[in-house]
């Protein structure tokens, strides 16, 4: 049998050979050359580049702190932009999507259904977790919103309990919504956590970890205090809840799924917003998922993770009023060409909890429009 590199060699000896015209050749020659080769002089010695070769200059100009037009500026960050998370009681309200739910005749898989399925949606009381929350329960799930408002959460339980009993005719039962105080940064709190919500509704199968939050400081300025906070919420949070769960699904030696909420940026680097700590916290959390999905493979719990990208939420909303020209210059990077909204991500992370991906672990589902493959 003919090897591989022998039939690539033989089929590029034989292939047509096709030559530019010589008029386009200089021009190819010099957009294909981003990096400059060195020349040789009489004596063989290699000598810079022509200084009068635009392609050698282009890769040069805007320099660290220029100002202007120049190349490389809009993949930089911009140390100007500062954005703080607001404060719990400045945290905008969230409320159920209306029309989402209700009795339907499509044809579907079944295994996309959570019926008998219990499920704790961390960050639930509002944004994306509240979101997701209700796209759990309308698939028949019972849902435990948790969150560091328990007020809120309690609101939002009450409210999409509402919701589901106004748009679906479920004549037999409603799933349980429920609302429970954690401080997702502290073992203690977390652990006694999962016991409520287990009193509550007698088991958790599916875990959503939803609680995080973002800053924006340049590096060097990032007061400590905040990056620690920042991290104690979106990593150590993360970790806490999912080895929590996973106990006591070993416990009951049952088959699980555990969904972690990163974001694009633990891929990308965001611009122009200066994020490092965060980026950074999501890249740890998307690697944990595929960490801890090897580890507990062999007790069937499942651990993936979904990538959102920019998504509209009440809160970005509102950094956007603040600060109008990002708005512009984040869809300018997305292919699709808009930012997303809290509802794309239902249908994710409602297959990821469901038996629907029973052959899916350690994946990074990536719902961004696109951005990080461009």
């Amino acid at each position: 049998m003919l090897r591989p590199q022998f039939l690539l060699r033989a089929a590029a000896r034989s292939a047509p050979r096709v030559s530019a015209p010589r008029a386009q050749q200089p021009f190819l020659r010099a957009a294909l050359s981003t990096t400059p080769r060195l020349r040789k002089d009489d004596d063989n010695v290699e000598k810079p580049p022509n200084p009068d070769d635009p392609i050698y200059h282009g890769t040069t100009l805007g320099e660290p702190g220029a100002f202007g037009d120049h190349e490389g500026q809009y993949a930089r960050t911009d140390e100007s932009i500062t954005v703080e998370y607001p404060e719990e009681a400045d945290l905008p309200r969230g409320v159920p999507l209306q029309g989402r739910g209700g009795p339907h005749f499509k044809r579907t898989l079944a295994s996309f259904s959570l019926e008998g399925k219990t499920a704790i949606v961390t960050g639930g009381a509002r944004g994306l977790g509240l979101v997701m929350a209700q796209a759990l329960a309308e698939s028949g799930a019972e849902v435990a919103l948790v969150d560091l408002n328990k007020e809120e959460g309690q609101r939002s339980a009450d409210e999409m309990t509402q919701t589901l009993r106004k748009e679906a005719d479920y004549s037999a039962h409603i799933p349980k919504i429920s609302a429970h105080f954690c401080d997702v940064s502290s073992p203690t709190s977390v652990s006694d956590c999962i016991k409520g919500v287990v009193k509550t509704h007698g088991k958790v199968d599916i875990l959503v970890t939803s609680a995080g939050f973002t800053e924006n400081y340049d590096a060097i300025n990032y007061p400590y205090d905040r990056m620690q906070k920042l991290w104690g919420v979106n990593v150590d949070g993360t970790y806490l809840f999912a080895t929590g769960v996973a106990k006591h699904l070993m416990d009951r030696k049952s088959p699980g799924s555990i969904v972690f909420i990163g974001s694009m940026s633990g891929a990308i680097v965001n611009v122009p917003q200066p994020q490092a700590p965060y980026n950074a916290a999501k890249a740890a959390v998307r690697h944990l998922a595929a960490s801890l999905a090897v580890e507990w493979a062999g007790a069937g719990i499942r651990v993936n993770n979904i990538s959102p990208g920019y998504m509209l939420t009440a809160l970005t909303k509102k950094i956007l009023d603040d600060n109008p020209t990002l708005a512009k210059q984040w869809t300018s990077l997305i292919p699709v060409g808009k930012m997303g909204v809290p509802e794309d991500l239902m249908g994710a992370v409602t297959f990821l909890a469901s038996d629907a991906s029973q052959y899916v672990t350690g994946a990074d589902l990536r719902v961004d429009g696109g951005y990080t493959i461009t």
